[in-house]
């Protein structure tokens, strides 16, 4: 009896054809990955950025804390990345900060919390010292938004007995950045490491990134404010064509120009000291004055007679005197003096260079092709007066600006079409949440077309009679129409016998 149900049931199972067990199969393993997945993700938690860009060392402490706590969490880009139960992840911020982690690479001063002073020589505590000051200026720096991360290396002398014999200090800091710095902020940071370290001048701070490029020289002085000639010259490239570029593209539309600027900048560092004299302005310093008055008499002696000697008698004595008055006045001036001393430091513009390509006009005609027009040669010169004014076009540096209308090999359609999708970017999570999305409107429509529209068919069909009541199916079988059955058997006489057979083989089963 069992046997000949397994039979009915292969029976039934044959007649549904190769296309329909197929569907059916393909069906039923969807839906067990559909219920699974859901089952699994359900099961786990969800899980959120703890932190990100960590280095190696905040990356093994924060991993030892989660499984101390035993926490699910994941790690992505290289382990640079944590994810956490988004339900700690407050709870988890606030209890790595107060163990100082994450700490981006470098130690600070909580380096003195872990070890023992009493124990730890003069030497150790030294390097200690030098090394909490430089996890601490690079934990400063990496504040600054375009510095993703920086090393400090401090080198200080030992002190010595005499000062003659005293080297000053130096600083060296290396930069993983996220843009580029300004001259500002590469200024800054040399004063704020200088400003940290007694003796440190800003000027032999050097500054590198992780390309290799010098942004500030250690062995000069400020210069080019910190920044090397080279870059401070595609500095001014770059923001010189940024500007043309926004001029232009107001007048021709967007990506119909092209600007290429070059500048040349003079590396010489000249100082002058010059010293101008006004005699027209003095200014009395000193006065001497020196006043002689001089009188000599002279006496001449004549005989002597009784004539002399007689009372009213004459002498023949004679006496001349000679009176005489000298002056003398000196007075010292001061003449102003105007002493001027002039640096110019390397980086000054001795010429500039601009070619401007602007692209023609485009007009679709009733055809529908597109004729290209070239712009009239007043356009190019209303361009290059913009473009004159944008830069400060100074005929006595030698500047040249030419602006030529040639046709670009991509027309407007193909080269003016943006991009909707570059006003935001998808990161790799939420393209992941998309991927599952999708995935679970494939399952449902799957669902919908194989599953659930059968099953409404099903439904919707009439139920079949019951033949177990001899009164129903008497009287079903005399609602029939017996007209059509008798000319169905007249038409299909073989099919009507095996019909039948069938029915008294089934009866003689049971």
């Amino acid at each position: 009896m069992g046997w000949k149900k397994v039979q009915g049931i292969l029976e039934q199972i044959r007649r549904f054809g190769a296309v329909r067990l197929a569907v059916m199969a393909l069906v039923s393993l969807g839906l067990m990955s559909f219920f699974g997945y859901i089952i699994v993700r359900a099961s786990q938690p969800s899980l959120s950025v703890l932190y990100s860009d960590l280095s190696p060392e905040d990356t093994t402490a924060i991993m030892r804390e989660l499984d101390a706590r035993g926490l699910t969490y994941e790690m992505r880009d290289d382990g640079r990345t944590i994810l956490a139960p988004r339900t700690e992840i407050a709870k988890l911020r606030l209890d790595l900060a107060t163990k100082g982690v994450p700490t981006g690479g470098a130690v600070g001063y909580e380096i003195f919390d872990r070890s023992d002073a009493f124990s730890s020589s003069g030497l150790v505590q030294t390097i200690n010292q030098l090394r909490a000051l430089e996890g601490e200026l690079a934990r400063s720096i990496r504040t600054i938004g375009a510095v993703q991360s920086a090393r400090v290396h401090l080198a200080i002398p030992e002190k010595r007995l005499f000062e003659r014999d005293r080297q000053p200090p130096r600083a060296s800091i290396a930069l993983k950045l996220r843009g580029d710095l300004s001259p500002a902020q590469i200024s800054a940071i040399r004063r704020l490491v200088a400003s940290a370290v007694e003796g440190l001048k800003p000027e032999l701070v050097s500054i590198v990134d992780e390309q290799g490029r010098l942004l500030a020289d250690g062995t000069s002085g400020d210069g080019t404010s910190g920044i090397a000639l080279e870059e401070k010259q595609a500095t001014l490239e770059r923001r010189l064509r940024t500007q043309i570029e926004d001029i232009i593209a107001s007048v021709v539309g967007q990506g119909r120009a092209r600007v290429q600027v070059s500048a040349e900048l003079d590396p010489a560092r000249v100082q002058t000291v010059s010293e101008s004299f006004d005699p027209e302005s003095k200014v009395v310093r000193s006065t001497q004055n020196r006043n002689e008055n001089q009188t000599t008499t002279d006496v001449k002696d004549g005989t002597v007679s009784v004539a002399n000697e007689l009372p009213g008698g004459q002498s023949n004595n004679t006496n001349q005197r000679d009176a005489s008055a000298k002056n003398e006045e000196v007075v010292n001036y001061e003449i102003s003096k105007t002493t001027k001393t002039e640096v110019s430091e390397g980086g000054k513009v001795k010429r500039i260079s601009v070619a401007v390509l602007v692209d023609g006009t485009y007009a679709k005609g009733a055809n529908g092709e597109v004729t290209y027009t070239p712009r009239p040669q007043a356009d190019l010169d209303r361009i290059a007066a913009l473009v004159k004014s944008g830069i400060g076009f100074n005929t006595q540096r030698g500047d040249q600006i030419e602006v030529v209308n040639l046709r670009f090999a991509a027309t407007p359609d193909g080269d003016l079409t943006t991009d909707s999708s570059s006003n935001f970017s998808l990161s790799r999570f939420d393209l992941q949440r998309f991927g599952e999305l999708g995935l679970l409107a494939l399952l449902s429509l799957v669902i919908a077309l194989f599953v659930a529209r059968p099953l409404i068919k099903t439904m919707a069909l009439p139920a079949p009679r019951s033949s177990v009541n001899d009164g129903e199916g008497q009287s079903s079988f005399e609602g029939a129409p017996i007209d059509h059955v008798t000319a169905l058997i007249g038409a299909q006489p073989q099919a009507a016998t095996m019909t039948v057979k069938q029915w008294l083989q089934e009866n003689n089963r049971t």
